[in-house]
């Protein structure tokens, strides 16, 4: 019976691409376009490196071309990527990039040609009678894009033709960068429209809103319009703008930001002095003063507002004036956008955007920081290393060379703004709208890059021009901040009014540093560093009244951790009789108390709850909750723990609620008694040179590590010689005892034999003299086996294998016909040192990288448990993913090394998504063993070995060439699948967190996808051992023969130990069924094993006696074949799992191709 095959197959050919992050395909695109140039030079012809597979390969020239002396053009040019650049490539991949985010002469002309329209159509606005400031009935087709509150405004208006329509900003200076194309187009309030003393109460905002919408009036009448709608400057409430996108299919190429601006000379920039009031607070609150002769308080944000709007042609006339200085200027500028960009710091209420990094520049070259004849690169560089070095928060600069009298102080400018830029006029405070944190940010972030960049291990240009850093990978723990109506609360309760009118009612601008100070203050040394989200440029129809400020997303804060006191549940303040005791009292309210420590020093102190490492995590929660509640009057229930959820998935002890690294500790302690106790044994014939760990739990990686188990003997039957247990027929599966593997290395002596068998002779005898040994001295339950010895001890199960160093060489050994004595590689050696020696080698490294990085095991057993959900585990083996996760923790630019679980699990997927695994090795510098030139021959032997290297290829300092832990596994197919799972996994889970609208369900990304698969073997979840592990859990538990309580630390009988039925069904069907069929299992409590068959397997074969295992024959006229006879092998399946397995699904019906 024939039916429909599925999609995923298995063949190398049929498997879809998978999709490229857009950074990979510009880097592809750039070596594919340097590639071309090469090919068409004619003095240097090469042969192409790139095969037809992808696979990069060594460029082959001619002895003559080889040795062709080069010109004095080359010379220049390698002298300058020498010193410069450090590296050709470098060079060539900034020249690619700046190239790619130009603007085409296409869309130059299409931009050109829509501003002319636009201007063109704007010359023939008609005017229109005068009429009050609160009057828009003349508007019929658009709303006003502003909030007319408070609704008493005296003044009138009328429209009438601009004075001028005029390009501004990066367009006509030629910095603007793609993929954002915005063209900034200033028109110019005609004088008669404006009133002098329009600079009060919010009058000129207002006829500016008035007058934006009257020109979106009269510009829905022109058919090149596409589509308009309002937004804001930078989240500038006071300084709406009008976007409008071309008609038809370029609509999303451009799109032009109309501003509406008064004359340049229109007001006196001295009324905007930082000191002054400009909106007068009886108008404001609709209450009047009694005092009536005070000028009120200041408004420094508004007035910079409005003074910023009388200085956009002065400023492009100032940066056109220097950039024609500098010939690099505008790339250098590309290049810190797109820094800038990649971070998130370039658009949104208080950002540094891309006129900020122009004037910035233009500083530098001012003040002869940066020459004139610097490049790109250096110009860049430079910029960087200003940001990092220069505290704009305390020693403010200026571009004013020669300001007025009347122009404001530097120290002025620092009384009223947290970040101080002044521009050429000294006037306005460029980065008025800019919080100390975001600031802070810029230089941690400009630090950082410069510290990858001088690495020479990391590929600076990748990581620092084209990663993304969005905020919930770039911080350890993301709070959010929702329902922002509560912020009107807290500026009533922090006293806010005065800042509250300066910020003209936008309570989101104005509680917010407030409540950052507060929240600094609170967390203190437990944090590196504190940032926060840029209120983003809200956008509208223009047929729409603008929206509320509660309407705005979430704000979203971010902390880096010190993990030395982030995770601490005391909070230890001044002594009782210290002066800052009150303000210690005033900060925590009623939580301080006074406690006596055992130092004798009685002090104030705060005590938070949290026992287990999990709870400790959401420690800062509980602060942030407090602080925000105690002072801003903002619920517990506004506050957002993102990305919290996480450990849910990886909980060893749902009641204790711990995530493995108390149950892996106890472990370690368990295995360091067991060691010292093994070093002291007496009367062992050789001594003992060593005890290695060999386990996962040993380096804290284990996704649900052993957990001592105190045994229910009623549940089992016991043995013959009644010192063993083994489980009853009638109960369900006991619980799984993971064996935890020890090495125990013994001297050596001219008394070991040389042959294979002796040794393993020797190594039995062993394996009882210790078990013998351990039972007399310590009373422990062992058992020996010619293997190993298994050891029962505070209700664990350690198997310790004695090992002899070589034993390895001697199975290389091998005797030719003539006698004569070679060595040849075999996998019989190969697996003994891989058990004997590179795993205690991985398992006290990583052992070690836990011990500097705390959740390091956590991320570990995360990554894993995700493999393990989607049937990837056996494929990307536990070692291999635990060198995945040690990279990012010893490689992590372009970030910081993660402090936090899910941090640390967002890049694992990111990493494994988009990492070349084809083109490039994964290298993990343990210990810091590998130098650069290691790193280097690394490299050079991947692409010059490439075809017989395994398909994901991870080196370290041990294992340079050969990538052990993924030799055999994955395979083409599996790790294609798996970057595609983890791409998905990736985008599902990072809109799930960032969007708290969205079903909060993290499991989602746990669960596998099974309409892929032809087979689904579903199992009596009675003889899963590990069920209660499963990503969805049942609710209902059965009794596994444990009690609860602790267990004896030694005697009592030995349980059957590694005992889990579903494995042992696994292992069985690949012996039988492998050659027909692929099968995949989750191993944590999984309940399904998928079943996919191999498309070769079904081809029709000839007939012959060896090959009709699970095969029948077909008759083609005088033709036997034979086929697998798919009903015979299902049926094998249920009897083969008599007992375990509950039904048989069957996803497809077609069995033959």
């Amino acid at each position: 019976m024939k039916k429909k095959r599925k999609d995923l197959t298995l063949t190398e050919d049929t498997i879809p691409e998978t999709e490229v992050p857009e950074s990979s395909q510009k880097e592809e695109a750039m070596q594919k376009k340097t590639g071309k140039l090469r090919s068409k030079d004619p003095k240097r012809k090469a042969k192409d490196t790139v095969s037809d597979d992808g696979v990069l390969r060594p460029v082959k020239l001619s002895k003559k071309e080889l040795y062709k002396a080069p010109t004095v053009e080359e010379l220049n040019q390698l002298k300058e990527a020498e010193n410069l650049f450090h590296c050709s490539l470098l060079k060539m991949q900034m020249e690619e990039l700046l190239k790619e985010v130009a603007l085409s002469e296409h869309r130059k002309k299409l931009v050109d040609s829509f501003v002319q329209q636009v201007t063109e159509f704007l010359d023939c606005v008609p005017e229109s009678e005068v009429m009050e400031l609160n009057d828009v009935s003349w508007l019929s087709r658009v709303e006003v894009p502003f909030f007319l509150v408070p609704a008493a405004a005296t003044g009138k208006f009328h429209m009438e033709a601009p004075a001028s329509v005029s390009l501004v900003g990066s367009y006509p200076l030629g910095t603007c960068i793609k993929p954002r194309v915005c063209v900034d187009l200033a028109v110019i309030i005609p004088s008669s429209v404006l009133h002098p003393m329009d600079a009060i109460n919010q009058r000129y905002p207002r006829k500016r809103a008035l007058y934006l919408a009257g020109l979106a009036q009269h510009l829905s009448f022109l058919k090149a319009v596409g589509s308009m709608s309002y937004s804001c400057l930078h989240g500038n409430r006071l300084r709406p703008v009008l976007l409008v996108k071309p008609s038809g299919k370029d609509g999303d190429k451009v799109t032009l930001r109309i501003h509406a601006i008064p004359p340049p000379d229109f007001l006196k920039p001295s009324r905007f002095h930082p000191r002054k009031n400009n909106v007068k607070t009886e108008w404001f609150t609709g209450v009047a003063k009694e005092e009536q002769g005070a000028a009120g308080p200041a408004t420094p944000h508004y007035n910079s507002t409005v003074l910023g709007d009388h200085l956009p042609l002065s400023h492009l006339q100032f940066l056109s004036a220097v950039s024609a200085q500098c010939p690099a200027f505008r790339e250098g500028v590309a290049l810190l956008k797109v820094w800038l960009r990649h971070r998130e710091l370039d658009q949104g209420a208080g950002c540094f955007c891309g006129f900020h990094a122009s004037m910035l520049m233009a500083y530098l070259l001012s003040t002869h920081k940066v020459g004139k004849t610097m490049n790109a690169y250096q110009l860049f560089r430079n910029a960087l290393h200003f940001l990092a070095s220069t505290d704009l928060t305390e020693n403010g600069i200026t571009l004013a060379k020669n300001p007025d009298s009347k122009a404001p102080a530097l120290p002025e400018f620092h009384a009223a703004f947290s970040v101080v830029f002044v521009d050429p006029s000294g006037h306005l405070n460029l980065l008025a709208e800019m919080t100390t944190f975001t600031y802070k940010q810029i230089q941690h972030e400009a630090s950082l890059s410069l510290k990858f960049w001088d690495d020479p291990t990391v590929d600076g240009f990748q990581t620092l021009l084209m990663t993304p850093k969005s905020m919930i990978r770039t911080y350890d723990n993301v709070f959010q901040l929702g329902e922002l109506v509560k912020l009107q609360a807290s500026c009533k309760k922090l006293s806010l009014l005065n800042e509250l009118m300066d910020h003209s009612g936008n309570y989101v601008q104005t509680a917010l540093p407030f409540i950052l100070s507060l929240l600094k203050r609170g967390l203190g040394e437990r944090i590196h560093l504190l940032v926060h989200s840029l209120p983003p440029d809200p956008e509208w129809s223009v047929k729409s009244p603008p929206p509320k400020h509660k309407d705005q997303s979430p704000l979203n804060i971010g902390l880096l951790l010190n993990l030395e006191h982030a995770l601490s549940v005391l909070e230890r303040g001044p002594p009782a009789d210290n002066p800052k005791a009150a303000e210690f009292r005033q900060l925590w309210g009623s939580r301080s108390e006074l406690r006596r420590f055992q130092d004798g020093a009685i002090t104030e102190a705060v005590l938070w709850s949290g026992s287990s490492a999990c709870d400790k995590r959401l420690v800062l929660l509980e602060i942030i909750t407090h602080l925000l509640h105690l002072h801003a009057d903002i619920p517990h229930s506004c506050v957002r723990f993102v990305g919290g959820q996480l450990d849910d998935v990886i909980k060893v002890n749902k009641e204790l609620c711990t995530t493995g690294e108390e149950e892996s500790l106890k472990v370690v302690q368990s295995y360091d008694d067991l060691s010292r106790k093994l070093w002291q044994l007496e009367g062992l014939p050789l001594s003992i040179t060593s005890v290695q760990g060999a386990h996962q739990a040993l380096r804290y990686t284990q996704v649900f590590p052993p957990v001592p188990v105190r045994l229910d003997y009623s549940f089992f039957d016991r043995k013959k010689n009644h010192l063993g247990l083994v489980p009853r027929e009638d109960k369900p599966c006991p619980t799984y005892i993971t064996p935890i593997k020890v090495i125990v290395h013994m001297e050596g002596s001219g008394k070991w034999p040389s042959e294979q068998l002796a040794i393993r002779h020797i190594k039995a005898a062993f394996h009882i003299c210790l078990g013998e040994l351990l039972t007399k001295h310590h009373n422990y339950k062992c058992h020996a086996k010619p293997n190993y010895v298994d050891v029962w001890k505070d209700g664990l199960a350690f198997r310790v294998e004695v090992a002899y160093h070589r034993e390895p060489h001697i199975l290389r050994e091998s005797l030719t016909p003539e006698g004569m004595l070679i060595y040849r590689d075999n996998a019989e050696a190969q697996a003994l040192e891989l058990e004997t020696q590179h795993k205690p080698f991985l398992t006290s490294t990583l052992h070690g990288l836990q011990q500097q990085h705390g959740c390091f095991g956590a991320v570990c057993r995360l990554a894993k448990r995700w493999l393990a959900s989607q049937f990837l585990l056996e494929d990307v083996r536990e070692e291999a993913a635990d060198l995945i996760v040690a990279s990012l923790f010893l490689h992590p630019a372009p970030f910081t090394p993660p402090s936090s679980p899910q941090v640390g699990f967002l890049r694992f997927l990111h990493l494994l998504s988009s990492f070349d695994w084809k083109n490039n090795p994964l290298i993990v510098n343990l210990n810091g063993k590998l130098t650069v030139a290691d790193t280097t021959d690394i490299k050079n032997e991947f692409v010059s070995s490439r075809e017989s290297l395994p398909t994901m290829f991870i080196a370290s300092p041990n294992d340079k060439k050969v990538s052990i832990w993924t030799k055999k596994v994955p395979s083409v197919q599996m790790l294609q699948r798996a970057v595609m799972l983890a791409a998905e996994s990736l985008r599902v889970l990072e809109n799930q967190l960032i969007d708290s609208s969205q079903k909060q369900d993290v499991r989602v990304v746990f669960r596998p996808p099974l309409d892929a698969y032809d087979v689904l073997i579903h199992l009596i979840p009675q003889q899963v051992p590990l069920l209660a592990k499963a990503v969805d859990a049942p609710a209902l538990s059965f009794q596994q023969g444990t009690f609860k309580g602790e267990p004896a630390t030694s005697g009592g009988a030995l349980p059957v130990i590694d005992y889990n039925p579903v494995q042992l069904y696994l292992s069985e069907l690949r012996d039988a069924f492998g050659d027909l069929a692929l099968f995949f299992h989750d191993p944590f409590g999984g309940t399904v094993i998928a079943v996919l068959w191999k498309p070769n397997a079904f081809e029709p074969r000839p007939f012959k006696t060896s090959l009709m295992n699970a095969r029948r024959v077909e008759m083609n006229g005088d033709v036997a074949t034979v086929v697998p006879n798919v009903e015979a092998i299902l049926q094998d399946f249920r009897i083969i799992g008599e007992g375990l397995v509950k039904k048989l699904e069957l996803r497809t019906e077609k069995w033959v191709v």
